[in-house]
């Protein structure tokens, strides 16, 4: 049994206010900490748990039936967010929640090769029924779309030299496993880079994960679909721990809570937005939360309700 400590876990139930009686979503159950904790408040209410890893649905299964019965496991991204509740009958909801990123037990579990620190095929699948992996990318892409991928998404500034000594390597022999692309980001890089502090993988290995999983497109498109959903007094909740995510969620919030008007143009404005911010700046781990879980220290949490 692999542990997970869910990130911010009563603030950002607090901040869907639930409604007893309210129809919620968990986007990325996980470990199900969030979705036991948003299930003990509901009555006459229904949660609906979302999540693309097999070994999520037995993780949360556990969690939850400890806590009530009112609610359904949806194995599918939440990207399908929109025609997976119509199956259900449900055209609107009260709230949904997202908490991105990998899960402890992801990272931890050695066969799934999200770690740069666990030796283990390249995978990096959160579905694992897909046929796209982390061993695809590193093996059959070119150099330039390596390249693209680890800057664009892990802000790799050594990003063609890694890409140019991955293609090096693999014409004598596949890159396997995580120790191996270990080995070969180390190659790529200067010796006053490695010294530093931090390991000299964690940029290139969060790209790769990001790409394999189309991480910020489909969050981009799940979120623009559940502001949708919401009811009024409806409410986003969205925890990140990438600048890039953050950076997607930080623009649509603003977008929906904003009336546009063009600079010197004298309009009387009748309309409002149709959203409201209610964290004007990311609310972030305390002190003690950090110390206890370092894995929650880059995380940001923004909140968005409908008027």
């Amino acid at each position: 049994m692999f542990n997970h400590t869910t990130v911010l876990l009563k603030e950002a139930v607090d901040m869907l206010d639930i409604k007893p009686d309210g129809i919620y979503v968990d986007a990325t159950t996980g470990g199900g900490g969030h979705s036991a904790l948003i299930l003990s408040k509901l009555t006459t209410g229904h949660l609906y748990c979302f999540d693309q890893d097999d070994y999520a649905f037995i993780r949360a299964k556990e969690k939850l039936d400890a806590v009530g019965k009112n609610y359904t496991f949806i194995q599918a991204n939440f990207v399908e967010l929109k025609e997976k509740l119509a199956a259900y009958g449900v055209s609107h909801i009260d709230g949904i929640l997202y908490d991105l990123g990998v899960s402890s037990f992801q990272l931890d579990m050695q066969e799934r090769g999200f770690s740069y620190r666990l030796d283990a095929p390249l995978d990096m699948r959160m579905n694992q029924h897909q046929e796209l992996s982390a061993y695809t990318i590193v093996n059959q892409y070119s150099v330039e779309d390596i390249a693209q991928i680890l800057y664009r998404y892990g802000e790799e500034p050594f990003a063609r030299p890694i890409a140019k000594r991955i293609e090096e390597i693999r014409k004598d022999k596949p890159i396997e496993t995580t120790l191996e692309l270990v080995e070969a980001i180390k190659s790529a890089l200067p010796a006053k880079v490695l010294k530093k502090k931090g390991h000299p993988a964690k940029q290139t290995f969060q790209a790769l994960r990001i790409a394999v999983n189309d991480e910020l497109r489909v969050f981009e498109d799940s979120l623009s679909i559940a502001l949708g959903l919401l009811k009024s007094d409806g409410r986003a909740v969205v925890i990140t721990f990438h600048s890039l995510e953050d950076r997607i969620c930080k623009t649509i919030f603003r977008e929906k809570s904003t009336i546009y008007v063009p600079k010197g143009v004298p309009i009387l404005i009748k309309d409002e937005a149709p959203f409201e911010l209610i964290t004007r700046k990311p609310m972030l781990p305390n002190e003690e939360e950090i110390a206890s879980n370092n894995r929650s220290h880059s995380a940001k949490m923004r909140v968005l309700r409908k008027k």
